[in-house]
């Protein structure tokens, strides 16, 4: 299969990198001056952790005529995303590694609106970066989920034969989050897709399994939309601590987010924006064929 537009000469050799933000991982692709066709098929056969380079999902770094550099992803099942929060912090690197962004505070332009990015240094090195995700959407047809006007906040709902208690966000992309006692005895694997692909979100959703382990600190697992199960969900961070704060689990200011790949800090105020800082780790380079 041809992955380029037709005129393009190097159609069977795909440069890639693949990089991580707490464990959950994207391949980069530097796409300023290269076409590529029938995306969501190169993104399932190179997402495949068996026959594939192994990952949650692909991200294109793009010209934009409204910001630095533009983002685009993909999930792992092909299905395109609006934001990803790792994933932008990642690419806001990728981009000023490639001389694509020559500055090490940047603005990238994704499907949720234009996100500036502050890249965090260790020496010289890149090591992470300080998003300013934009302000929360909760208003329930903005994130969009059916039913009446107003917030979603520990509304209950029916899913897979039972009831629970669902708080909804919007980081650009939807979040329904669950408070229990315990993310490693919940029942992610099936609970987790049925929510995704509930009735009541038109778009699908992705779900947060959150407990409170302490003043401003939060464990989270997430089953996201497309990818099912990962190591962080970065938007899914900011929405679990602007819940944990609606529902007067957390204080407002600073959270710090435990997930299974590593931890991720929040700030929100209860108001205005939500800031997200974590690493942004670059793995290895490599080219994909076929």
């Amino acid at each position: 299969m041809c992955l380029f537009s037709r005129n393009m000469k190097q159609a069977m050799r795909l440069p890639f990198t693949k990089m991580h933000g707490t464990g959950n991982d994207y391949l980069y692709i530097d796409a300023f001056r290269r076409r590529l066709s029938d995306i969501p098929a190169l993104v399932r056969a190179m997402s495949d952790r068996h026959r594939g380079v192994g990952s949650d999902g692909l991200i294109l770094l793009l010209p934009s005529r409204a910001a630095d550099v533009r983002m685009r992803m993909w999930n792992a099942d092909g299905s395109e995303a609006e934001m990803c929060g790792n994933g932008i912090r990642c690419l806001a690197r990728f981009a000023y590694e490639t001389g694509r962004a020559r500055r090490p505070s940047l603005s990238v332009e994704t499907k949720a609106g234009i996100k500036r990015v502050d890249l965090v240094f260790r020496g010289r090195d890149v090591s992470g970066a300080r998003v300013d995700m934009g302000a929360p959407i909760l208003e329930r047809s903005n994130i969009p989920m059916r039913g009446g006007a107003g917030r979603v906040v520990d509304e209950t709902i029916r899913a897979g034969g039972t009831r629970v208690r669902v708080t909804a966000v919007s980081m650009g992309n939807p979040h329904c989050i669950l408070f229990v006692s315990d993310p490693d005895r919940a029942p992610i694997e099936t609970l987790g897709p049925v929510l995704e692909r509930h009735p009541a979100f038109p778009n699908r959703t992705n779900v947060e399994f959150v407990s409170v382990e302490g003043p401003g600190r939060l464990y989270q697992r997430t089953w996201e939309r497309g990818a099912g199960e990962t190591l962080s969900c970065g938007t899914g961070a900011c929405a679990a601590a602007v819940a944990a704060i609606l529902t007067g689990r957390a204080r407002p200011g600073r959270v710090r987010v435990r997930l299974l790949g590593g931890e991720l800090f929040v700030e929100w105020g209860g108001s205005g924006s939500v800031f997200m800082t974590g690493d942004a780790v670059r793995v290895f380079e490599g080219v994909w064929a076929t």
